[in-house]
């Protein structure tokens, strides 16, 4: 029996029904705590926040929302034409992801030079990577992967400012959710792993979960 070709939106080895199983638990529990935290969010934005506040947390929520409902539904087909659609929507999506963490942090320092010149930065390399992951998604792939890796820590570059305007729980659980996405990288390339998938997917939900309360944190919602 020949085995299975590796094709770039498909793992090499098929997965079980327990690992699929399990990456839906991941994924559907993520999604759920998105949801519910995101409508808080927004509704104490709404009553506390200024506009640009309120826009910042409207991208940053549609942006979580976005990325678990899309690498739910791509984990969850089968391999088929629709699987390979959602391959480029779900890769796309980690940079939209990226971007939309940002924004709301970004938007605190948004009147400041730096501030300015980071936000054009991160959404224009964002903007870069959706469009390589839209249009050959069977390229770049080891690009994709560092451009997901500066965009993502580009804030070091700014610490001053952002540790100026943010409190340093916020500021700290920024990077502990920078790390953990970061260390979950490891299983996500370790393909031979059983339940890899499921694992790389409970470091994203953890490094989403962590940044969610760094904004509730920043936002002033949330402080201790």
């Amino acid at each position: 029996m020949r085995p299975t070709a590796k094709i770039w939106w498909h793992s090499s080895r098929p997965h079980s029904l327990g690992e699929i199983v399990a990456d839906a638990v991941v994924h559907g529990v993520g999604l759920v705590v998105a949801l519910v935290a995101g409508a808080v969010l927004l509704t104490l934005a709404l009553v506390k926040s200024a506009p640009v506040g309120l826009a910042a947390l409207f991208v940053y929520v549609l942006s979580l929302v976005i990325l678990l409902s899309v690498s739910m539904t791509f984990n969850l087909l089968p391999r088929n034409g629709l699987k390979q659609i959602f391959a480029r929507l779900d890769q796309a999506a980690i940079f939209l992801l990226i971007a939309g963490t940002y924004t709301p942090f970004l938007a605190l320092i948004w009147d400041t030079p730096i501030g300015v010149g980071l936000t054009a930065f991160v959404w224009g390399a964002a903007l870069v990577g959706i469009a390589l992951k839209l249009i050959v998604p069977q390229h770049f792939g080891r690009v994709a992967l560092l451009l997901y890796l500066a965009i993502g820590w580009s804030g070091i570059f700014v610490f001053h400012s952002l540790a100026a305007a943010l409190p340093a729980s916020a500021l700290w659980l920024m990077v502990a959710g920078g790390l953990t996405y970061s260390f979950g990288i490891i299983f996500h390339l370790w393909e031979k792993m059983k339940y890899h998938k499921a694992v790389w997917h409970v470091f994203v939900v953890c490094g989403a979960m962590l940044h969610l309360v760094a904004i509730f944190n920043a936002m002033g919602f949330l402080r201790w």
